[in-house]
């Protein structure tokens, strides 16, 4: 409905309080002034300014709208301000995406030394599966994402390049009172009669059903469960036992123990996943990154 040069117009007869001071300001001709204002006053729906002997000044109507053009071209200059200093690298707001377990240890390590490097870079953090976050990487609305391959394999998306972060194991989670549970390494045949508690299975291949199947057996029951504090609970109660990524082990509760599996294949990898064109600061995290798995 108005258009921002139109609004920057208003303000600056407002503030000389004369189109002809107006013009000058701005290098624009009176008539040039004239006919934007008559343009906006119409757009507006009536006047905006009582026309004076010398000059003009707000009317009730004008002081709305000059009341709301402030504040729109105070946002537009303090986005601009921002922007610029986002792409030289100096700082402004970056959004980060990664899955739940890089949450756990991997990303915060990384954040806390980007804050310590560069105060000066504000980060928005959301946690979602690889799928989403590939696809708001897409979409412009992320700036730096870290994914993984599991459960489902790594997708690709439009515009954005991945590159391998660290491979990560997959240890099985068992109560401490399981008979597998003091075992230096645990064979899946051996699990062949556990229900198992995952997020996803099923409905497209995952790395479990490749990895029983492997084993010689189906999974006599699946609970699926999406939140790892339930996975967790589900485990340490006995109901299940859950492959779980070394990046969560810190996160793992006493009740249960982690222990490697002999399936060499039952490993994930992590990735750094960025635009064509990322943003200096997404580079420095991405080396943080980096440096926290080295």
């Amino acid at each position: 409905m108005f258009q921002i040069d139109a609004l920057r117009l208003l303000v600056t007869v407002a503030e000389t309080g004369s189109f002809t001071r107006a013009a000058v300001r701005l290098n624009y001709t009176q008539s040039a002034v004239s006919r934007r204002i008559a343009a906006l006053e119409a757009a507006a729906g009536g006047a905006l300014f009582e026309r004076l002997p010398r000059g003009v000044r707000l009317n009730p109507a004008g002081r709305t709208l000059h009341r709301h053009a402030l504040e729109v071209l105070d946002r537009l200059s303090r986005a601009e301000r921002e922007l610029a200093v986002l792409h030289a690298g100096h700082g402004g707001l970056m959004h980060l995406g990664a899955f739940a377990t890089a949450n756990i240890s991997l990303v915060p390590t990384a954040l806390r030394a980007l804050q310590d490097a560069r105060p000066d870079v504000e980060v928005v953090a959301v946690e979602g599966s690889t799928d989403t976050l590939m696809g708001r990487l897409a979409d412009g609305a992320l700036d730096l994402a870290v994914v993984s391959d599991y459960p489902y394999g790594l997708p690709s998306a439009d515009g954005v390049t991945t590159s391998v972060l660290c491979e990560d194991e997959l240890f099985v989670a068992l109560p401490r009172e399981h008979r597998l549970a003091s075992a230096s390494m645990v064979d899946l045949r051996e699990l062949h009669d556990e229900a198992w508690i995952h997020s996803a299975y099923g409905d497209r291949p995952t790395m479990l059903a490749d990895a029983c199947a492997r084993a010689g057996f189906t999974p006599r029951k699946i609970i699926r469960i999406a939140e790892w504090t339930g996975k967790f609970g589900y485990a340490a109660a006995g109901l299940g036992v859950a492959l779980v990524p070394s990046l969560a082990a810190s996160a793992v509760p006493a009740e249960l123990v982690l222990r490697p599996l002999t399936d060499p294949a039952l490993r994930r990898t992590v990735h750094v996943a960025l635009p064509a064109t990322p943003l200096p600061a997404a580079l420095k995290l991405r080396d943080l990154l980096r440096e926290a798995v080295a």
